[in-house]
């Protein structure tokens, strides 16, 4: 009974409040008469969003199909150098330094460059998914495999268990936790890499229909589509949410227990 109660408190209060700031967003853009093209109200919004839903839902393929080609790609490459760098700590002390300081360079300086050595095709998109979602995966893996009790890892090797056997059985299972929290940080993150790399040139997309519509001022195109946006973001956060119940429903049990 409890667990229910939480679950419907904790749904019920975020709806609360966003449909109190959109009542009063509506409320003040009506009051104080603001022109549609400088902000246009929820409601408006709303209706550009239902008629241009065909086009909007085109593009959102587009978007869609290239951040889940970066996001997968970014999961293997996470594993595989997760698993060496663990494996190897020569490795890991050369690689690690690296990874943090690739994250001091801005997506948006270096996006350009894969338009012009790839052309304005899904590959430019798809590398800019992959080095935005690539690090949070990566880093909560590692950590994940390093915070692993020594205790396991010693029974593993007396028992004669190689590597790969007790990355497999130990190291996997008990750092899937860490993994699935950089996993739905880098799963809301990967669609707004595929529009980032569609800003900078694109055929078709989320980016490009908010870039066009940017150009002509009207900004309640650009409202609808960051609003398709954010539903195909929280979508990815609630399948990984989902997965995350299947493959390790005991890291559920022990979150309901500590509330």
């Amino acid at each position: 009974m409890r667990k229910k109660f939480v679950t419907i408190a904790n749904s019920a209060v975020p709806l609360v409040f966003v449909g109190l700031l959109l009542v009063l967003w509506e409320c003040l853009v009506r009051v104080m008469a603001v022109q549609e093209w400088l902000l246009p109200g929820p409601v408006r919004i709303l209706e550009t969003l239902c008629g241009n839903l065909p086009m909007l839902l085109k593009h959102a393929q587009s978007t869609l199909l290239e951040c889940l080609a970066g996001f997968v790609i970014a999961i293997l490459f996470s594993f595989i150098l997760s698993f060496f760098m663990e494996e190897i700590p020569l490795l890991k002390r050369a690689f690690y330094p690296l990874l943090v300081a690739s994250q001091t360079v801005p997506i948006i300086s270096v996006a350009p460059l894969f338009i012009i050595w790839f052309g304005y095709g899904m590959l430019p998109k798809v590398i800019v998914v992959v080095l935005v979602c690539f690090f949070p995966i990566a880093l909560s893996l590692l950590g994940g495999l390093a915070a692993v009790d020594r205790e396991y890892l010693e029974l593993f090797r007396s028992m004669k268990a190689g590597r790969l056997a007790t990355f497999r059985m130990v190291k996997l299972p008990l750092a899937l936790p860490s993994f699935f929290s950089g996993l739905k940080i880098s799963a809301s993150y990967s669609v707004m890499g595929a529009v980032i790399g569609e800003w900078l040139g694109a055929k078709q997309g989320l980016g490009i229909y908010m870039t066009l519509a940017q150009r002509s001022f009207q900004v309640d195109r650009v409202f609808a589509a960051i609003l398709v946006v954010t539903l195909c973001s929280a979508a990815l956060f609630a399948l990984v949410s989902l997965l995350e119940r299947l493959i390790i429903p005991w890291n559920q049990k022990t979150k309901w227990r500590e509330l």
